[in-house]
């Protein structure tokens, strides 16, 4: 039923409401579903509450505009630089132009910030690069011969580092991404006309017809067929952003045709599991994943890695892993519980399975080395460990598959942990 909103009694020279829309904007501009009705609402309910307490007014804002809990951190972003510095536009300026260093302090982006920087920033011109005092006759040339296109570069961008505009254009680099895999050879046959072996049995059956007589010899192959594809997803809170832009990838290998998988099983897990399989049977990747994210309550919560591995051991694996499943794991690592449950049944997850794939995005730092003791316990029981971070990370993950001695990164890390 639609609702009826009659004219609020503002101050007809106030500059609230005109702020909360700008602000409302601005959090559509970097990815939130607003509309119109959510921003009257939002008027409403700070006109209720009041404009006195600033952590007040934060969490009114938070609760009538963010429907999603990966929503928060660009929520967060966005309203402190709205609404705390009054010349946040320069400085969010200065952000978006090239920096001279040693001018001012040289820091990677923290994550979500550019997203709301662009959005505050959407069709505002930045201002002019200062001028230097290099003489005019001097020319600069810049050799781009090495340099990578756009695309290149999105490939190897951290997802956490994305814009807007680049996390649209990375997901739909994931929607075409394929999973292939080899088919599985089984230890049935079938009858052939030129198999490689003799069906003996079918051959005395043939000669029953001609009185014992053997005239022909027939021919049997092997039965092939394709794995399972079994993803179990960490959407914990250092581990959301990833999360999202992996379960696109899975949401597209489950729903392309002919690439080999017989069938693709995803689960997610933070404090709980969750089953979200028939979720992304929905064609439409954003109404699957919304409808995942409803379904899993514990989105961007805590990490219990040992208890939830647990709970699919115990209820899920005989159902998805027979005949060698291939197994994603997409996690951090970084589990509160204690280890000697989590490296238990990280064991009996291996042995479950034909092949475990470890995704982890800490890869992406140079001179990674695994410290936390939840890494340490999880390491010895997979078969590869391989970094999840970025585009081109997701697309070597064909030669994981279906190289059974590719192992990534687990060699090196293992010879870490000897040695300390």
């Amino acid at each position: 039923m639609a609702t009826d909103y009659a004219p609020l009694d503002l101050p007809e020279d106030g500059k609230l409401a005109h702020n909360i829309t700008h602000f409302a904007r601005a959090l559509r501009k970097a990815g939130l579903p607003i509309g119109p009705g959510r921003v009257v609402d939002t008027i409403r309910a700070v006109e209720a509450a009041g404009f006195t307490d600033r952590t007040d007014f934060y969490h009114v804002l938070q609760a009538c505009l963010v429907s999603r809990p990966e929503e928060r951190r660009v929520f967060r972003e966005v309203f402190r630089l709205f609404w705390r510095d009054p010349r946040y536009l320069e400085h969010m300026m200065s952000m978006l132009l090239p920096q001279i260093r040693g001018v001012q302090e040289d820091r990677p982006a923290a994550p979500a910030e550019r997203r709301a920087a662009e959005a505050l920033l959407d069709g505002t011109t930045p201002p002019p690069a200062p001028q230097t005092d290099a003489p005019a006759d001097d020319e600069i040339e810049i050799d781009a011969t090495a340099t990578m296109s756009a695309e290149e570069r999105l490939r190897t961008l951290d997802f956490e580092l994305m814009s807007v505009a680049e996390m649209a254009d990375a997901k739909r680099m994931l929607a075409r991404l394929s999973l292939p895999v080899k088919p599985l050879v089984t230890r049935r046959s079938r009858a052939a006309l030129s198999g490689p072996a003799i069906d003996l049995r079918q051959t005395l059956r043939l000669s029953l017809r001609h009185g014992g007589e053997i005239t022909r010899l027939a021919r049997k192959a092997p039965v092939t067929r394709w794995p399972n594809l079994v993803v179990l997803c960490d959407i914990s809170g250092s581990m959301s952003d990833y999360s999202r832009m992996v379960l696109h990838f899975v949401h597209a290998v489950a729903n392309r045709k002919g690439q080999g998988w017989a069938r693709v099983h995803a689960f997610t897990f933070g404090t709980r599991l969750t089953n979200i399989t028939r979720h992304l049977k929905t064609r439409d990747v954003d109404a699957a994943l919304n409808a995942a994210g409803a379904e899993a309550q514990d989105w961007s919560g805590g990490t219990r890695i040992g208890a939830s591995l647990h709970a699919f051991n115990r209820d899920w694996s005989r159902r998805v892993l027979g005949q060698g499943a291939v197994i994603l794991l997409i996690t951090d690592g970084l589990d509160r519980d204690p280890t000697g449950a989590l490296a238990a049944e990280m064991q009996r997850l291996h042995l479950s399975c034909r092949r475990l794939i470890w995704l982890n995005p800490l890869l992406r730092w140079t001179g990674f080395a695994p410290k936390a003791s939840g890494i340490r316990a999880m390491l010895p029981h997979v078969d590869s460990f391989r970094a999840s971070h970025s585009v081109a990370s997701l697309e070597e993950l064909g030669r994981a598959i279906s190289d059974p001695g590719d192992t990534g990164e687990k060699a090196r890390l293992m010879a870490l942990i000897g040695a300390a």
